[in-house]
Order: structure tokens, then C-alpha cells, then sequence
């Protein structure tokens, strides 16, 4: 089997240290590795394959004569937006885990359940961008409801999203928080992390505000979902952090053509045969999908699948999936493995 020389930029952050893991579990066919990170960085060592690799400062020039395959890059937008074309200029594909080229028009934004055909544009600009944690995770249950009912009207949904989202120290900020709790000192913890307090808190703000009242991050998924989807359906979201460590949780409302009746169990049949979607739907038994299913698994769980009482087009459900995984990691060595395939089937 071929082997490809893999570079991943942010070797020492959250997303970083999970590509490395999902690498290894899922058997990428790894040549060389070249682990980047910051200056303050540099010099740490990560294991991959109980083999030890030092990771090298992030330069202008680091990619030159290294004949990297693929560059994974989960380091910033404004990383990517500097380095990337240097990886590109070397000879290789970028899978960008930032925000910052995934509404670049000739850059494509995937999610490969939902359209990999789009992989065979990277060639364009050497770049294909990983869309934003909730986006994916919500467009791998909308792509099945989409060609079930041929096309959607409207999508409603509210994000229920982990601290990891913010990365290692949006976790130790809740953790020493709850810690603080206990000590009966909640009162004097430091906040840095996120807007408020997140221990024993809910907080509806992520991202920056816009100016039509949304925040960034809500922004992020009404763009993304259509780019990804060739759609124009219309997408309104609600992004709430939540003091949980891991794995973002999502209520979907969706709303058909007018004359679609919605059939529950041919919904849940339609995703339940979709793509690395697991449904766990037994009210009655308690079942459903929660943080704790999902966490470390690269499954998109859904369940609370229930017809509108009032409008019969209109269908509600509930999806959970690791973001740090599904979300990122996950999504982006897909992409690659695609990617792959792709080129040696020509």
C-alpha cells in the first residue's frame, strides 16, 4: 500500500492530538509525519504509533523539501490564512480545520457522507476546508431527510455546545470552576475562557455578535449548511454553550415543502441507513442520544424523532456527535481517505 507523508499544524492542541489519534485508529497509510506547532511549542514530543516525534516550529519554510501529502491544519484561521500557501506551494493538499476558507467560493467545504463528490475541486486552490463542528454534525442528518422528501424548506436549530469547543482550556476552565464549587469559592473563579461563568450555567453567546443580531457561530451554520448541501433552504440557529467537557448536542427542527406528510418511521429508516448515523430513539426506555454517547466515537447519534403535532410537514429530532471528532478530526482524515481514493482510481 501506498504511503503518504502527513504534516499537522497545531500538533499540540485539542484537534491536533485527536488527527493523530484517529490516524492511528483507523489505519491511515502514514509515510513520514512532520508534527507543527508555535515556537512555544517546538520541541515537545508527541507519540504516534509508540514511535516519539518531535514537534518543529511552523515556519515560512518548514514544508520545502519535506514532500508532504497532506497537511492538516488546526492552528487558527489566521495560521491558515498565512501558511497555508506554503504547504500548497510544496505540493500539498491542505484540509483546513479554520473558518477562514470555508466560504472562499473556490474552495471546497466538505463533509464526505454529505457531498464528496466536491473533494475533486481541490485541485483549484490545493485547499478543501472542514466546515464548523455543529454544521457537520446537523448536515449528516439533514442529507437523508433532504432526498427522502426532495429538498427541505426550513431548518431551526438550537446547540447545546461542550467547552471543548473552545479548545484544552475552555475543559480546564470548567473543571477548575466545579472544582472551585466544592471548595465553596464558585464566586471567585477566574473567567477567561467564555463569556460567563460555565459551571451550573448556560451561556446563548458564541462567536462574536453580528450586526443583524446573530452571533458568528450561528452565522457559520445557516452559511455553511447550503454551501455544503447545493441548497437554499432557509437555516436559523441558536448556539448555547453548556457546561459539558465533550460532544455537542443539537435540536433540529425541520420544515418540508407544503403537502409532505412526514412518516417517522421512514425517517428514522432513512437515517439509519445513511452514513456513520446511529439512531437511538426509545422514549419509553430511555433511550436517546446524549454527550456521554457520543464521546469518543466518530457515530452523528440522533434520536426524540416525533412529527409536529400541529403541522405535518414539519419534523423534530435531536442529534449528539463528538465535535472534537466528527467535528474535526474525524471529518478532516475522512477527507483524506477520499481524497486518496480518489486519486488512485484514476
Amino acid at each position: 500500500m501506498k504511503k503518504y507523508n502527513i504534516a499537522v499544524v497545531g500538533a499540540s492542541g485539542a484537534v491536533g492530538e485527536e488527527i493523530f489519534k484517529v490516524l492511528e485508529e483507523m489505519d491511515f497509510p502514514v509515510g513520514n509525519l512532520l508534527p507543527l506547532a508555535s515556537a512555544r511549542s517546538a520541541g515537545e514530543e508527541i507519540v504516534f504509533k509508540n514511535k516519539e516525534y518531535t514537534i518543529e516550529e511552523l515556519t515560512d519554510s518548514v514544508f520545502e523539501g519535506r514532500n508532504i501529502d497532506i497537511a492538516f491544519f488546526s492552528a487558527g484561521g489566521s495560521v491558515s490564512a498565512h501558511y497555508a500557501k506554503f504547504a500548497v506551494e510544496s505540493g500539498a493538499l491542505v484540509i483546513d480545520n479554520t473558518s477562514h476558507f470555508r466560504m472562499d467560493p473556490n474552495v471546497p467545504l466538505v463533509v464526505p457522507e454529505v457531498n464528496s463528490e466536491d473533494i475533486a475541486l481541490w485541485e483549484d486552490t490545493g485547499i478543501i476546508a472542514n466546515p464548523n463542528c455543529s454544521t457537520i454534525q446537523m448536515v449528516q442528518l439533514l442529507k437523508p431527510l433532504y432526498d427522502l422528501y426532495d429538498g427541505i424548506k426550513r431548518v431551526d436549530v438550537s446547540t447545546y455546545q461542550a467547552t471543548s469547543g473552545a479548545g484544552k482550556h475552555g475543559m480546564e476552565e470548567l473543571v477548575q470552576q466545579m472544582q472551585d464549587f466544592f471548595a465553596f469559592k464558585l464566586n471567585e473563579s477566574e473567567v477567561k475562557a467564555f463569556a460567563h461563568r460555565i459551571a451550573l450555567n448556560v451561556i446563548p453567546h458564541i462567536d462574536t455578535p453580528q450586526p443583524n443580531g446573530y452571533t458568528k457561530e450561528e452565522m457559520k451554520m445557516v452559511n455553511e449548511t447550503n454551501k455544503i448541501m447545493h441548497s437554499d433552504f432557509a437555516v436559523s440557529a441558536t448556539c448555547v454553550r453548556v457546561p459539558v467537557l465533550r460532544s455537542h448536542s443539537e435540536a433540529i427542527t425541520v420544515t418540508f415543502r407544503e403537502g409532505v406528510e412526514v412518516n417517522v418511521e421512514a425517517v428514522r429508516e432513512a437515517l439509519a441507513n445513511f452514513e456513520n448515523v446511529r439512531v437511538v430513539d426509545d422514549l419509553e426506555n430511555k433511550l436517546y442520544p446524549m454527550p456521554m454517547t457520543a464521546t469518543d466515537t466518530d457515530f452523528t447519534y440522533v434520536g426524540r424523532i416525533r412529527k409536529d403535532i400541529f403541522a405535518p410537514n414539519i419534523l423534530h429530532l435531536w442529534g449528539v456527535a463528538d465535535q472534537v471528532r466528527v467535528g474535526a478530526a474525524t471529518n478532516a482524515v475522512r477527507i483524506a481517505q477520499k481524497w486518496i481514493k480518489m486519486k488512485e482510481d484514476i
